[in-house]
């Protein structure tokens, strides 16, 4: 599939109706458009099966209920529009996109009570999320931007508002000649990267930011399971940046990214070692088994 993402073949589930992509359009004073009351998920198939699919599909619906939204699917509903989509392009290796938000209705400002919640789902093939750092290692920025203290926002949703920093910390780390950045929480701990979890290897052991403020990622869960499981343990606990010159291995954890290694965050330099390679080569096996 090649083109901007307004003007593919294929359809688009909107509403409970397939569309035609071109076709898949809302109003320019959607709500969402104007005060970011949308959620949405991402989420990967391969082989024909969505990874996790009805964890995201849950998820979908509690960070609608995060942010006063009530998404009119259920899990099952959704669950089986996402393989309508697929089916309908030709898909069984794709990145599957939900995406609820508020339209428009009799409300144009910032409340929006009245109205109507929207649901869409989009499915395309999309490769390594980092090209060729799943091999060399990805090269991070230092983002200026933090993740918000609690008290200012619903971390814990997978709401288009809290992505705003995010997009911002990307578009300058890329202006560097970096693939992503990593993000300091509010009082200055290591937190994410812009849109997928970390993780850091020393003497053996695996480190990894505490989420009490940015979002627990499925995969990052999925990976943790996947350490315990062999034994390795696993510190999720504050981490301090100064910490970072200590640590031997990094990596990040996403339904795009993955497992990518990383090589390189600011000045600190990584290794792109063996249990590094480990874990990305264990969960491509986890995920098309």
């Amino acid at each position: 599939m090649a083109g901007g993402y307004d003007d593919r073949d294929g359809k688009i589930w909107m509403d409970g109706k397939l569309v035609d992509w071109r076709s898949a359009n809302v109003h320019i004073l959607t709500h969402a458009m104007h005060y970011a009351s949308s959620v949405f998920e991402g989420e990967r198939a391969y082989n024909g099966t969505i990874f996790e699919s009805r964890k995201h599909s849950a998820r979908l619906l509690a960070s609608a209920e995060m942010i006063d939204m009530q998404i009119p699917w259920t899990v099952d509903e959704i669950e089986a529009a996402k393989y309508e989509v697929m089916q309908a392009n030709g898909l069984t290796d794709a990145y599957v996109r939900p995406v609820a938000w508020r339209g428009s209705g009799e409300d144009m400002g910032v409340s929006s009570k009245r109205n109507p919640v929207h649901l869409a789902i989009a499915a395309w093939s999309w490769g390594n999320y980092y090209g060729d750092a799943k091999t060399k290692g990805a090269k991070l920025d230092i983002a200026k931007w933090r993740r918000p203290a609690p008290e200012t926002a619903p971390f814990a949703a997978k709401a288009a508002g809290l992505y705003m920093i995010a997009t911002m910390s990307k578009h300058a780390a890329e202006a560097k000649g970096c693939s992503d950045a990593m993000m300091f929480d509010y009082r200055g701990y290591v937190a994410e990267a812009t849109g997928a979890n970390i993780f850091f290897v020393k003497d053996g052991e695996v480190h990894t930011p505490k989420p009490d403020c940015f979002l627990n990622g499925i995969t990052r869960q999925t990976v943790i399971g996947m350490l315990l499981e062999r034994q390795i343990t696993v510190h999720e606990r504050h981490i301090m940046p100064e910490e970072l010159e200590s640590f031997e291995q990094c990596w990040l954890t996403g339904t795009a990214a993955e497992v990518t290694p990383v090589g390189q965050i600011g000045d600190y330099n990584f290794e792109v070692g063996s249990l590094t390679r480990h874990m990305s080569e264990a969960y491509e096996t986890l995920v098309r088994a």
